[in-house]
């Protein structure tokens, strides 16, 4: 009987520990609570990180595709006028001339091809009485009429590609032909001019095309441009504008 409430008493104490033990164990569970409730809200982040980069490369894939569209054309050619300085004799001051201008490239892919150029220039020189022999005022040539036209070839290169936009480079040479004498009534160069003749052309410019279309664009050219005449160079800068427009594809 002795043994038996032992038994009974030991019983008892093992019931109270281990309803302790239960009464303890939701404060230690409450710990990790936090952490459960914070799993959502990276679970989220993580797809709208895939949204983001499935947009981008979506956006990237619709812009290469327009540039391939706008650049993917094998001839490009084009048209135009424009304005350069020159100096028509060693002695005389620079002059304005207005120019036409056309040309093709062969593309070899979308950013090399090479470009064949065609040109005419023209200008009116003043020349004072004093420098023309015999003397220009007394003539009536004080403003003789000259011209230039010029064949040129050689690489272009686009190396800034946008679907509305692209910064091209461009070297070339070439001969060109000075008509500087025609307009003088048999006087010749008149002591001052340049004489008429063939001579060496180069030039190289960068232009900006803004495209109206992907067969279609508008072309902005700055160019330096040097030429030979009279056995000495002439260093002229410019610039033309005109349109562009591209055919077959590569």
């Amino acid at each position: 009987m002795y043994s038996f409430r032992r038994l009974a008493l030991a019983l008892a104490l093992a019931s109270a520990v281990l309803s302790g033990l239960k009464a303890q164990s939701p404060d230690s569970s409450s710990n990790p609570a936090p952490a459960t409730q914070q799993a959502p809200s990276a679970a989220q982040s993580q797809p709208q990180i895939s949204v983001q980069a499935r947009i981008k490369a979506r956006r990237e894939q619709r812009r290469a595709a327009a540039i391939h569209e706008t650049y993917d054309h094998r001839y490009e050619g084009y048209v135009g006028m424009g304005y350069l300085r020159f100096r028509p004799g060693a002695t005389l001051q620079k002059v304005n001339e207005y120019d036409w201008n056309g040309g093709v490239t062969r593309y070899f892919s979308e950013r090399l091809g090479a470009t064949v150029d065609g040109r005419g220039y023209y200008g009116t020189p003043f020349i004072r009485p004093e420098q023309g022999d015999p003397p220009a005022g007394s003539v009536g040539l004080d403003k003789p009429t000259i011209s230039q036209y010029a064949v040129l070839l050689g690489p272009t290169y686009r190396f800034y590609l946008q679907p509305k936009y692209s910064v091209s480079g461009r070297v070339m040479g070439g001969f060109t032909h000075g008509n500087f004498t025609g307009d003088t009534n048999g006087y010749g160069t008149l002591g001052v001019l340049y004489p008429s003749t063939s001579t060496f052309a180069a030039s190289a410019s960068i232009f900006v095309e803004y495209n109206l279309s992907p067969a279609l664009g508008f072309r902005v050219a700055p160019e330096y441009y040097v030429t030979g005449f009279g056995s000495s160079l002439q260093n002229n800068l410019g610039y033309s504008v005109g349109l562009v427009v591209r055919v077959g594809k590569q």
